[in-house]
Parts: structure tokens; sequence; C-alpha cells
């Protein structure tokens, strides 16, 4: 395993607690990593939350490390001129958390056993539960965190909301609305998951550091989870080409889509495919559409196909299939369109994108279309796709993340789940997540955009389709929170999400 990007590596809470047990085996003191990693905290709630403007803090003391980094925090801000309260709901605590418990008190620093006056404070810190939270929050706790819910302050949870499962995002019972989730030591998969939007806030980081020999010994690199970052997206994104390359070494996609009653969907993902800089585009779309799409992208080489009385493509003309380095299809095909074309079109060998009416094809005929094929195929659903394609096989329940990567062992492709937080996993279970995103990509049009920006990107660079197609995902997302300042969140539409893919490309090069 070569030296990991910390910012993008996601654990589970067994692999964080065993990389902790690992650092303190070496001869770590528990202690000392409880003083690094609550300095960051008092750091970030100093510059965040300046005692100007904020004089008075509040802080839930769990039971056990989470209460002990309160205990911490709550000692450097009273040194820092903060006026300090603690809150203790638990009377039973870790020999660690007891002993900064009682140096808090010798400081004089007040305990108060009325919450109230913990809910009167400036600011609030979660100091409840950290990872590994099994049980469901009942009772005396649950009303506490009711009460901190409504209480309209901010709310700083350290590690993780209390009360949130850390592997699957579940609300178990009930969790901390947080303003903000400080994340300790690495990403935990909590902050990949749908299910935990609501509570988690905004995001950071904080890097306690934690020495390499250690992650070599708990990762194998194959069965990571990661977390999409610009820094990986930049390797595979089109920043840099040769003075010598020509369009015929840049990649030919092949993309296949359309019908009169979704006229625009093949549009959408040619803009998007356009985007990547890939040498060559060909569009297969019904004849009756030729024309709009010339119009609009007069590069491409357009193939106007048969097409019955109701607008949608009965065949593909004869075509020379070893051309192209990448083929997408589904946008705007309808389900009739997908069962004349997908027979014909599954078997060949060359790496294949489906997405829409393709994947509703899929979902009525047999996953084992596309088990077996000799390239690599890659399925982009959101969750009724999914929903159709899997649900027989695979249990709803689980958390997107787990269901992603039983999907992609299932069907053996690379499937990427559109959502909030998108996943994507290939059959050996290495995942990534990307965790940026913006609502306004709730809009019809965004998805045939990104099927173009796979497709264009995976014609350019056919060795490495899971990073290919994380990195389309990232860039699609970047370009919609982009978008979505300049313009509105209520929903940006395909063709300024389009226009908008070489304006991040512009930003981070």
């Amino acid at each position: 395993m070569l030296a990991p990007d910390l910012e993008s590596l996601v654990v589970t809470a067994a692999q964080m607690q065993a990389i902790e047990t690992q650092i303190f085996e070496q001869g770590m003191p528990v202690a000392a990593l409880m003083e690094k990693a609550a300095g960051l905290i008092s750091r970030h709630i100093q510059v965040n939350y300046p005692q100007e403007q904020f004089p008075t803090v509040g802080l839930i003391v769990g039971p056990g490390h989470n209460g002990g980094d309160a205990l911490v925090v709550a000692r450097d801000l009273y040194f820092q001129g903060y006026e300090v309260l603690l809150y203790r709901p638990i009377s039973k605590l870790k020999p660690l958390t007891k002993q900064h418990f009682k140096y808090a008190r010798f400081l004089g620093i007040i305990c108060t056993p009325n919450v109230e006056e913990i809910l009167a404070c400036d600011v609030i810190i979660d100091g409840l539960f950290g990872f590994g939270l099994e049980r469901e929050i009942t009772g005396d706790l649950a009303i506490l965190i009711n009460h901190i819910n409504g209480a309209e302050k901010p709310v700083v949870s350290i590690d993780i909301p209390s009360g949130l499962h850390t592997d699957t995002g579940e609300v178990l019972g009930v969790a901390i609305q947080a303003t903000e989730s400080l994340c300790l030591g690495l990403w935990k998969q909590v902050y990949g998951q749908d299910a935990a939007i609501a509570y988690l806030g905004q995001c950071s980081r904080l890097d306690f550091g934690i020495p390499l020999p250690v992650l070599r010994a708990e990762f194998e690199d194959t069965k990571t989870v990661r977390r999409m970052t610009s820094a990986i997206a930049c390797e595979y994104l089109p920043l840099e080409r040769s003075p010598l390359t020509y369009k015929y070494k840049q990649g030919h996609l092949l993309l296949i889509g359309g019908s009169q009653i979704y006229a625009g969907s093949v549009l959408l993902a040619g803009l998007g495919a356009r985007a990547t800089g890939m040498g060559m585009l060909t569009i297969a779309l019904p004849k009756s559409l030729k024309a709009m799409v010339v119009a609009q992208i007069p590069e491409a080489l357009v193939i106007g196909c048969p097409e019955n009385a109701d607008g949608v493509m009965t065949r593909l003309p004869t075509l020379d299939f070893s051309r192209y380095q990448a083929i997408a299809c589904g946008c705007g095909l309808t389900l009739e369109g997908a069962t004349n074309i997908l027979p014909d079109l599954v078997p060949r060998e060359t790496p294949l994108i489906l997405d829409a009416d393709a994947l509703n094809w899929l979902a009525e005929d047999d996953l084992e279309m596309i088990q077996h094929r000799n390239a690599p195929t890659i399925l982009t659903p959101h969750f009724g796709e999914f929903r159709r394609l899997f649900a027989d096989q695979i249990p709803m329940s689980g958390d997107r993340l787990s269901i992603t990567q039983k999907a992609a062992k299932l069907s053996k492709t690379i499937t990427l789940l559109k959502g909030a937080k998108t996943i994507i996993s290939r059959p050996n279970s290495q995942t990534y997540c990307i965790t940026e995103s913006t609502p306004a990509l709730a809009r019809g049009g965004s998805g045939d955009v990104l099927l173009g920006l796979i497709g264009g990107l995976l014609a350019q660079n056919t060795d490495e389709p899971l990073e290919v197609t994380a990195t389309a995902a990232w860039w699609h997302a970047q370009a919609g929170i982009l978008a979505a300042a300049e313009h509105t969140v209520a929903g940006v539409d395909g063709v300024t999400l389009a226009k908008t893919l070489t304006q991040v490309l512009k930003q981070i090069s």
C-alpha cells in the first residue's frame, strides 16, 4: 500500500478502533492522544466561535473517551477566557474521563444539574457518544437530545453526532442535529451516507496524526473505501495533454439514446461528453432528432437511426464497434428502444455505460446478460432504478454503501448509486463516495449530463474505469455546486450544468 491520502480514506468503526488500538500498543498514551485531539477541537472552536461573540460554551460530557475529549476542550477554552459549563447526564465515567472531570472541577469549571443552563449557552459541544455506538438512545438521554435539537443554538459534535451509527448513518432512536461535525483522525463511513445528512451539518476532519505503518497494517488497498477528493480527481481529469497528441488518441465515444418524447436527453449527454475534451464523439439517435443535435454539437458525428411512428429507435445501423473506446447508452431511449438496441449491444467487447431506460430494460430482462461481458460495464441507477434491478436479490434495508458494494459484486459491474452522497463500487468492494453535492442537481437532465461525462472520460482512459467513473461523478457534483452558487439552489438545468463543467476545470488547474 502506497502512502494514502488521509483526506480520502474512509473507515468503519471497527477499523478505526483497530487503528487506535495499534497506536496505543506501540506506546502512544491514551491521554496524550486525547490531549492532541482535544487541542485541535479547541482551536477550531476558538477560530470559528470567537470568545467575543460566543462567550459561553456548554459541553455535554459522556461517559467514555468522547466525554474525555469534551472535558479537555472545556479546560482549554476555560483558560482562553470562555465561560464554560458542563452537563453530565451519565454518572459513571471511564477512568481517564473521570480524571479529567475531577481536574475540571478543581479548576472551578461548573457542572450544572440543570440542562436549561446548557441550552442557554452560545455554543453547545456534543461530547456524549463517539464512534461505535450500537444501541438505541432512549429515556432521559433521548429527551436531552431532543432539547438540544430544539435549542436553536450552534451545536458542534465531537467525531460524529451522538446517536448516529458510525457505519450506516442510521439514527439509533434519536440523534444530535449538529451544526458542525468534527471528525477525528479519519473519515468514518457515516460521512458518506445519505441517512446522516440531516444530522452532520458542516463537516471537517481533524488530523491528529496516524502513523503510516499502522495504516499499512490495517488496510488492503483493494478493499478500501475512499472519499473522492480534488487531489484524486486531478489524476483523471482532462487537465493536461501531450503537445504531440491528436484526436484519434484522445478517445472516441459512441453515445446512443433519444426518442421523440425525450428529445433533449441525448443532447444533454452529448454536452456532458463534449466537456471532457475527448477526441471524437459519435451520437446514434432517431433520425428525426439529427438536425437538432447537429445544430448544438456540430463537431459530433451524428448517425440518424431508423425509428417507428412514435419516434422510438428500432435498430442500430451496421457499425464498426472497434472504432469506439467506450459506449454510453440509455438516455431518453424509452424501454421499447432499449429492447430494440441492447440485445445486440451488450455482447460487444467495448466498455459500456448503461443509464435510464437501458437499466429499466436490464431489470426486466436478466442481470446475467452483463455478468459475463469481457469489457467493463458501468451501471448508473438512481435508487428507484437500483431497486428494480436488485431488490429480488439484495435487501434494500441496508445502508447505501453496503448495498452498492453488494450490487457491484452480484452484477460484476462498476455500480454507481446516485444520491446526495453518490456511491461508486466495483465487484471487489473497492468503493468511492462523493460526499459533496447540492440539491440543485435534483432536476431532470442532470443524470444525462453525468452519463456523457462518464463516457467521455472513459473513452480516454479505459484502464481505470472505477476511478474514471468516480471522477466524473465528483466533477458533476462540483459543477452543480458552482452552478447553484451562481444561479439558484432551486435547481440547475442540464444546459447550465454542462456549461459549468469547464469552469470547474479552470478553478482547479
